[in-house]
């Protein structure tokens, strides 16, 4: 049995910079151990498989360690493929996951726009374990869904702190979100996944599921700009719909290839 496998840069529009996905159209879903298999081996931060029901794409998303809830810039490279290899006629896809529910991508020239659903979170104590994370402590902490956010007072501070990853995974959940606002754009975030296998994540999609409400309340307004700071980096464009969110970017397709002998 082969398999066809994409990557593509998400959150970018040129190569080797945005968050690179691996997808696998598939007929049916493989045995979890096998998907988990195929996730380790192309060792990338998201590896996404998806089958068409009778009016959805059913998707999941494993990282090298295991399947998560919800995955942002997997998703975009989904459509990404749909749309730009696999001929889907239309502008919007309706993917569907058991761990997230609905969800939506619609196309608008090279604009892919994610409509998630918004993160619950709530603001908790800075408890003593959470101060050895990082150099830099931070002002506020919010606890999510599956991660944790830590907010800074400044750009610089995003930069250059530095991660303690022995100590962020021993946090548990997903992982940690940094952020503060932004000199050039509405705010900037990090993120540390070192518990589910990444230590750090080039572009991550879900973790503005928490980003985008928290900054659209502090800042007043619905529509913003964000920039992820990691070594790739990337940009999306935001929009707080209320128990909705949705994450605009680009895609950049870098390979087709099989995976050989399933």
């Amino acid at each position: 049995m082969k398999i066809p496998l994409y990557i593509v840069d998400a959150f970018t529009n040129k190569l080797f910079s945005g968050n690179p996905a691996a997808i696998c159209p598939l007929e049916k879903f493989l045995d979890d151990d096998t998907l988990q298999k195929i996730a380790m081996e192309n060792n990338l931060s998201e590896t996404a498989f998806f089958i068409k029901t009778e009016d959805k794409y059913e998707i999941r998303w494993f990282t090298p360690g295991i399947e998560v809830d919800l995955c942002g810039h997997a998703t975009l490279a989904a459509a990404y493929v749909l749309f730009n290899q696999l001929n889907y006629q239309g502008t919007i896809i309706n993917f569907y996951s058991k761990r997230s529910g609905d969800l939506m991508v619609t196309k608008n020239g090279n604009m892919l726009t994610l409509n998630f659903p918004s993160d619950i979170f709530n603001e908790v104590t800075i408890e003593p374990n959470y101060k050895n994370c990082f150099n830099i402590l931070p002002t506020k902490v919010f606890k999510g869904k599956t991660d944790l956010m830590f907010v800074y007072e400044n750009e610089h501070q995003i930069t250059h702190i530095i991660p303690n990853f022995t100590e962020i995974a021993s946090l548990g959940g997903r992982g940690l979100i940094i952020t503060a606002m932004g000199n050039e754009v509405d705010f900037v975030s990090r993120c540390f996944f070192p518990q589910s296998g990444v230590n750090e994540d080039p572009v991550t999609g879900s973790a503005h599921t928490t980003l985008i409400p928290y900054w659209s309340k502090q800042l007043n307004k619905p529509s913003l700009t964000a920039k992820q700071l990691s070594e790739r980096g990337g940009s999306l464009f935001c929009e707080y719909l209320g128990d909705r969110v949705t994450i605009s970017g680009e895609g950049k397709l870098y390979l087709i290839g099989e995976i050989q002998h399933i």
